[in-house]
């Protein structure tokens, strides 16, 4: 299996070996506004187009068993749980629930308990800063897949492609407040698509 390459360091980078990685500094560069401290409370159709990504993966590929990541924020805790209700409920299995900081000298306590287990996918909710530290620290660590991680609208953000880097979001797909769904593609492409619209009430759908 060929080696990854090393994450590029980004400004106020404490990298020194594989042990501690890279930090995310006050400003990183190119990046625009302020980051918010903690995401918004997840909403129903947001968790419903979740499932629904995690359960539309075509016959034999069903997904069962899942670890699921989160930040220590209550919105983000909240979400994992009440994802980890709703899986279970459909008879899904929930491998570890791993939370991680906003600040750390590495990650990789909480990237290697995350993935240890092997599960089939991850879900994951949390502050755009800290997710983007961590899926830094779990790809460069462990065999953790973006194309096998599926998120919560906190993670619907541009930004993430540059604070984590393209090799830590190219298939990450996720779910909107609205209940529509969004992918990170290849370079800077991404693929969204808006919620379904119900028909008027007391009118018949079209065929």
């Amino acid at each position: 299996m060929p080696r990854r390459p090393s994450l590029p360091d980004l400004p106020g980078s404490a990298a020194r070996g594989h042990e501690v990685s890279p930090l995310l500094g006050a400003a990183p560069a190119g990046g625009t506004g302020e980051f918010p401290e903690a995401p918004p409370a997840h909403t129903a159709a947001e968790l419903s187009a979740l499932i629904g990504l995690l359960t539309g993966t075509g016959p034999g590929d069903e997904l069962v068993t899942v670890a699921v990541g989160h930040g220590r924020d209550d919105a983000s805790r909240a979400a994992a749980a009440a994802f980890a209700q709703e899986w279970r409920a459909r008879g899904g299995q929930i491998l570890a629930t791993v939370d991680w900081p906003e600040t750390a000298a590495s990650w990789l306590r909480p990237a290697r308990r995350l993935t240890a287990q092997g599960p089939q996918a991850w879900v994951v909710t949390g502050a755009l800063t800290g997710w983007a530290q961590m899926s830094r620290r779990l790809r460069h660590s462990t065999d953790w897949d973006p194309a096998r991680t599926f998120a919560f609208a906190a993670l619907h953000d541009p930004r993430l492609r540059e604070l984590a880097g393209a090799d830590a979001v190219r298939g990450l797909r996720g779910a909107t407040a609205e209940g529509g769904t969004w992918e990170f593609g290849e370079g800077a492409d991404e693929w969204f698509r808006p919620a379904p619209v119900s028909p008027p009430r007391g009118r018949p759908a079209a065929p």
